[in-house]
């Protein structure tokens, strides 16, 4: 790989800026400085640094987990809001794609990835991986409503627009406002959707896990890489 490119990809500088750190004799390969930006490395056996510090390039799939707080869009294109992956610090972003997107006002896990196809076995729904929402209501149901809810969710429902049942889902209510509902697929705002049948609006939704994935130690807007384990699982 040229340096000059091995640079870029390493720390998110353009070729451009990267000639220029490299024309300011700030890097080194194998201890030599080096300003010649077409230089090919070896980016497994040669060591590559910038003002003391050493440079990799990522050379196989990326996993991720987000905590997306709310106000992020997840899109690769802004629009109104900024984009999740500008809280994420990992080189080729735009190599990124995501696991089962969650509206602007809406928190919680979030798996990105550049391995195509198992991002397809993470929110293809034959692979069955639940998904748990936590939702708070804007009004109260009382126990005869939220039983009616839990019986008809647990048997899938018809939702307006679409032509197939929801896959049978499990909700559990925790008080009046508030209930956990586990899906096993990724229909358009579907928990939003699911709760507007029973003429009622979701007024705040935070995805808890993914696969059995929790943000246990994370904070919103924190990420991390998954496991070895964690991305078997799918």
């Amino acid at each position: 790989m040229r340096l000059d490119k091995f640079i870029s990809k390493a720390t998110e500088l353009s070729r451009k800026e990267a000639k220029k750190v490299l024309h300011a004799s700030e890097i080194t390969v194998n201890d030599q400085v080096v300003k010649d930006g077409s230089l090919h490395v070896d980016e497994l056996n040669d060591e590559v640094m910038w003002a003391g510090e050493t440079l990799s390039v990522a050379t196989g799939n990326r996993y991720i987990l987000l905590y997306k707080p709310e106000g992020f869009e997840c899109t690769l294109k802004p629009k109104e809001y900024p984009i999740v992956t500008e809280l994420i610090a990992v080189p080729e972003l735009t190599s990124l794609r995501i696991a089962g997107r969650l509206d602007v006002d809406t928190t919680g896990a979030l798996i990105l990835s550049d391995d195509g196809s198992w991002l397809h076995r993470v929110t293809s729904p034959k692979h069955q991986h639940e998904k748990v929402y936590e939702l708070t209501l804007a009004d109260p149901m009382d126990e005869a409503a939220q039983a009616n809810a839990v019986e008809k969710i647990a048997q899938g429902i018809l939702l307006e627009g679409d032509h197939e049942k929801t896959k049978p889902a499990s909700l559990e209510f925790i008080d009046e406002t508030h209930a956990r509902l586990i899906l096993t697929e990724g229909k358009y705002h579907q928990v939003k959707r699911m709760m507007a049948y029973f003429g009622n609006k979701v007024i705040e939704l935070h995805r808890a896990s993914i696969g059995g994935i929790t943000l246990e130690g994370l904070d919103k807007g924190d990420s991390r890489f998954l496991t070895e384990d964690e991305v078997a699982q799918f």
